[in-house]
């Protein structure tokens, strides 16, 4: 006689559902037309991307949006059983993934059911079938990015990177404005020559002058006996990234406008005249405009480099990249120090809230620290003092989880944030194209009562 014990409770889909989520790996399903039917909450941490922006959505159409390489699927299709490979995300997550085929009666697949776990824990493990995946540390060149604003700036990029215009890119420090840089020679018919990169706050003047022109032999009190090409020379055919530009000397300015608009330049010493084909990308967090108003920029170097500019956006401006960010770097630390850090749901609440007044730099330094002083969950314990005083963890600032909750968060952002700069009800309408009246009521609402 079997004995059978009744279950207290029936396993819904919403209680299967809770299930899966709390699953370390990674569960993608696709039905027989490659599109995705469900996948759980670990996907954030692969691909920065929550379950809703990816449901719905054909395989193809994340795939060729570079979010992992290889692909799986076409694999599965043609085989029809089980096939297991390599991949990369573009955040940085090396991932061993198998895809299983359902098949109906017509030997036809229904489903296909993808599990990734992520390769770190599994350090020496082979697989029959293993592809390898694209090369991690060029995919980590790569700007990454789920910011409307970033994917526009990396059109934009792509487009320019064809030509040879000169390109000034701004922003605040440790906003990624050499990954750009490196993101455009890599994109460019100059890819496979060389991007050499200056830092020119690095460097007293003379140095600068020689690191970047060149010299003859025996051309100052220490130089080298067999002279020096310089990286203008050196990165002939290439691209030159000149960082920091706006603490480049009005002396040295003057021969940079020369190799820009001719091409050529003298190096130091020499009296012969020296060509190159180097396409020039510079870079600042300078206000470069009121500098040349004050005469420390020549104004018309500004407008060689100024061809095409970019304007990086702050971290704090691009908040829905804070979470893949945080994953790539964790990846990447965990890698480096042979280590399997997590993070908690609370940690990334807290980053999501906080202003990253250093940027993505900042976040890469946080990271790093974390990943070596912290236990094996990163939780908000191990956070450093600075995060925590000066980040509002209030309940209704966190991640909004429905449509109206998202609506409302954007809303009372973009009225804080307005009303601190202009400290204004007029200028918060004229800012955010609303109407004075529904400004005030708005402020009033986020921000106390405002009397005008």
């Amino acid at each position: 006689m079997l004995f059978t014990m009744q279950s207290p409770f029936e396993i819904t889909g919403e209680i299967l559902k809770k299930i899966l989520d709390y699953s370390s790996d990674e569960i993608f399903v696709l039905d027989g037309e490659q599109r995705v039917i469900y996948v759980n909450s670990a996907c954030e941490k692969h691909y920065g991307l929550k379950p809703a922006d990816v449901m719905g959505k054909y395989n193809l159409e994340l795939f060729e949006k570079g979010y992992w390489k290889p692909s799986i699927v076409p694999l599965v299709f043609k085989q029809k059983e089980p096939v297991t490979i390599k991949q990369t995300t573009y955040i940085g997550a090396e991932l061993l993934t198998t895809a299983v085929p359902i098949l109906n009666e017509k030997d036809e697949i229904d489903l296909v059911v993808i599990t990734s776990q992520e390769l770190q824990n599994y350090k020496s493990i082979k697989t029959d079938k293993e592809m390898m995946p694209i090369n991690s540390a060029n995919a980590s060149l790569n700007p990454i990015t789920n910011c409307d604003k970033m994917k526009s700036i990396l059109k934009m990029c792509e487009k320019i990177a064809k030509v040879d215009s000169t390109i000034l890119i701004q922003g605040e420090s440790g906003t990624g404005k050499g990954v750009l840089a490196q993101y455009i020679h890599d994109s460019s018919k100059r890819a496979n020559k060389t991007f050499l990169k200056i830092n020119c706050a690095a460097l007293p003047e003379d140095l600068l002058e020689s690191e970047l022109f060149g010299y003859a032999e025996g051309a100052f009190t220490g130089a080298s006996k067999y002279g020096k090409k310089g990286l203008l020379e050196v990165a002939d055919q290439g691209t030159l990234f000149l960082d920091e530009i706006g603490e480049m000397p009005l002396s040295l300015q003057a021969k940079l406008l020369q190799v820009i608009q001719e091409k050529q330049f003298i190096p130091i010493g020499k009296n012969e005249l020296k060509k190159v084909d180097v396409r020039i990308i510079a870079a600042t967090n300078r206000d470069l405009v009121e500098m040349v108003k004050t005469n420390r920029f020549r104004e018309d170097l500004f407008y060689r480099l100024n061809i095409i500019d970019i304007l990086l956006p702050p971290l704090r401006e691009r908040r829905e990249d804070i979470v893949p960010l945080t994953y790539n770097f964790l990846y990447k630390f965990n890698k480096k120090y042979e280590m399997n850090k997590i993070i908690s749901k609370e940690c990334l609440d807290i980053f999501y809230l906080y202003s990253w007044p250093g940027n993505i730099r900042q976040l890469e330094n946080v990271l790093e620290r974390l990943v070596v002083t912290s236990e094996a969950i990163i939780t908000k314990d191990d956070l450093p003092e600075l995060i925590l005083h000066n980040t509002n963890t209030k309940t209704e600032y966190l991640l909004p989880s429905t449509l109206d909750e998202a609506i409302e968060h954007v809303k009372k952002t973009l009225i804080v944030e307005s009303f601190k700069k202009h400290k204004s009800s007029r200028k918060v309408a004229k800012d955010l194209n609303i109407s004075q009246t529904r400004a005030v009521k708005l402020i009033n609402q986020y921000c106390g009562d405002v009397e005008e």
